[in-house]
């Protein structure tokens, strides 16, 4: 028998160590409610990020017409020009600071432009800080590069706002990079112009990158969104990473960016030739031709997720026995379930028993979010509508 026969003998290596965590408690509801609904259970799935809105047909038009005159072949490392011109056109409209297309770069995806950027910033056992709820996607990222993690509560009595004062007292000697994200996934906090620009100020006086991720940008409600390159006065420490998922309903598209100074960007360059190796060309172009011609749509996206929110909060107001922050931002409402359950997945495990709603629970973004579940409202408003109506029978069972 082959030594290599015995699973026992096969070695793997140390980035396959750091990405064996558990955590499968944190989307086990999720999971659950995914194969009762594949078996014909009726579930209201409250649990997921992904936007039930349909690609606009004009874009998925254009991407046909360029599949049809034969633009499927490679593309550059860093992306094709014109989709690079109209990020750099996009970023040029919503901040005070010109773009050019020579600082950015273009991923399949958002996760893969994080993975980029931290790859070329930081080397392992280096100390970045981060945000604390975040995004659970960040997590494998830096696990992967095995990176210290250094985190800043952001608590509910500041809207899950990170604090300008906590951030600074996080930096230490060793930071290299700070990694924000707003608007916020998971509490739809927006981080004040104010201390945006006050920490971009403060890093660079200390030679560290600031990171920020602004994939919810085009989703914000009664305050415009304000983007770390808009409040910031220098740029040579500064990235942004945005995408079309969310804004454009084109999460399978899988098209996400960063915008950083001309030297990284070489160096991003570099690195998506032995990662990525570019992205498919038909797809960076339908992905150009929406962001020049985006406004009805996303405005549209925009006004029916903000009725969807208005719509679950004057709900979440009928259940005395709920505490919720109303989002600025984005497509998730934060219910703090603490005055029922000490147990945020344990309340989700016995909603999804009780009434066939899943909801993801807090502790999954972090500590500030432990006591809180997570609703999505990437689906109609008949269904937000039956998913409260569970929910608040579920409540009422429990009294």
């Amino acid at each position: 028998m082959s030594k290599f026969d015995k699973s026992e003998d096969r070695r793997y290596s140390r980035v396959t160590e750091r990405l064996n965590t558990d955590s499968g408690e944190a989307w086990q509801v999720h999971e659950e409610a995914m194969l009762m609904q594949k078996n014909g259970e009726d579930v209201v799935v409250l649990s997921i990020g992904d936007p039930d809105f349909r690609t606009p047909e004009p874009i998925i038009d254009n991407a046909i017409s360029h599949m049809r005159v034969g633009r499927t072949h490679y593309s550059p490392a860093l992306g094709e020009l014109n989709l690079r011109r109209a990020v750099a056109d996009y970023e040029t409209k919503t901040s005070t600071h010109p773009c050019l297309a020579s600082e950015v770069s273009i991923y399949p995806g958002v996760t893969s432009a994080i993975f980029a950027v931290m790859s070329c910033l930081l080397n392992a056992g280096e100390e970045i800080v981060v945000a604390d709820p975040t995004y659970v996607g960040y997590i494998p990222v830096l696990q992967a590069l095995n990176v210290k993690v250094k985190t800043v509560m952001c608590l509910s009595e500041n809207n899950f706002e990170p604090q300008l004062k906590d951030l600074v007292a996080a930096i230490t000697s060793e930071t290299r990079v700070v990694f924000l994200n707003t608007p916020g996934n998971p509490t739809g906090a927006i981080i004040s112009r104010d201390t945006l620009k006050k920490l971009a100020s403060y890093c660079r006086e200390r030679n560290i990158w600031l990171v920020c991720d602004e994939v919810y940008s085009m989703f914000t409600y009664e305050s415009p969104h304000v983007s770390l390159r808009t409040a910031a006065d220098r740029l040579d420490n500064i990235v942004v990473i945005d995408g079309l998922s969310k804004s454009h309903a084109m999460s399978g598209w899988r098209v996400g960016w960063a915008v950083a100074p001309e030297e990284l960007t070489e160096h991003l360059g570099r690195f998506s030739v032995m990662s990525t190796f570019g992205s498919p060309q038909f797809i960076q172009d339908a992905a150009a031709f929406a962001l020049n011609n985006d406004e009805y749509y996303v405005r549209e996206m925009r006004n029916k997720y903000q009725a969807r929110r208005d719509l679950v909060c004057s709900r979440l107001e009928q259940i005395p026995t709920l505490k919720f922050l109303r989002p600025e931002s984005g497509m998730f409402i934060m219910v703090d379930v603490t005055e029922l359950f000490a147990d945020d997945k344990e309340f989700a495990k016995k909603l999804l028993d009780a009434e066939k709603v899943s909801v993801l629970p807090g502790s999954a973004f972090g500590v500030s979010t432990s006591g809180h579940i997570r609703l999505s409202l990437v689906q109609p408003e008949e269904i937000l509508i039956e998913g409260c109506n569970r929910l608040q029978r579920f409540i009422h069972s429990l009294s």
